[in-house]
């Protein structure tokens, strides 16, 4: 695989941290008395941290600010992805050996920098990237390529010469629009979707032993 570039996603794809989203999520929602309704976890997978704030409020008709809504969020998972996160199998091995093949690394992920930065440091990481880019430095969300395209921007890499991971089919499906090659990466909060997911993307993997390298 002839790149330069690698982008990773973090929740779902680099670490395991989704089921951190998921209790934020029911609590949040049962502090209001509402209970997490079917389908509102796929709704938000692919959307920034404002936009899933701003689809919160309208969805639940809240009497809220977004900016109320993530500094909750933000509260109640710093702790967690500072301590309590770890990389998925086989990962730092992975990251090690592409930065021995002279490949420029990137995070391209919806959480924000007092999150992922955090999580990256106590799992001896926050080296290893060139550029970390969060939802905050884009305008839209994971369902278009902005992320990805910012990405190779500030890695001064063509997007054909990108390999982008990633755990949702919004989000492959945009990395493949932005012109990039793309490996899904199975995500147990994902499986519902896995199938389409193989189909889109460009490569599939459990976890991260057999991952590519460049040519």
């Amino acid at each position: 695989m002839k790149i330069d570039a690698a982008i990773f996603d973090l929740d779902g794809t680099l670490v395991d941290s989704l089921w951190v989203w998921e209790r934020i999520d029911v609590n949040f929602l049962a502090k209001r008395g509402i209970d997490v309704p079917q389908g509102y976890f796929d709704a938000i997978s692919a959307l920034s941290f404002r936009e899933t704030a701003e689809y919160t409020i309208e969805r639940f008709s809240l009497d809220e600010s977004p900016e109320a809504l993530m500094r909750e969020w933000n509260e109640m998972a710093i702790y967690e992805y500072s301590h309590n996160i770890s990389l998925k199998p086989g990962a730092r091995d992975y990251l090690d050996r592409l930065r021995a093949a002279r490949v420029k690394l990137a995070i391209a992920t919806s959480s924000p920098p007092e999150l992922c930065l955090p999580l990256l440091a106590n799992n001896g990481a926050r080296d290893l990237f060139d550029a970390v880019c969060s939802g905050g430095d884009v305008e839209r969300g994971k369902e278009f390529p902005d992320i990805f395209i910012h990405a190779a921007s500030r890695l001064s890499s063509a997007p054909e010469r990108c390999l982008v991971f990633e755990d949702t089919l919004p989000a492959v499906r945009s990395a493949k629009r932005a012109g990039m090659s793309v490996y899904a990466v199975y995500d147990e909060y994902s499986k519902e979707h896995w199938d389409e997911i193989k189909r889109t993307a460009d490569g599939f993997l459990r976890d991260f032993h057999n991952a590519p390298l460049p040519e």
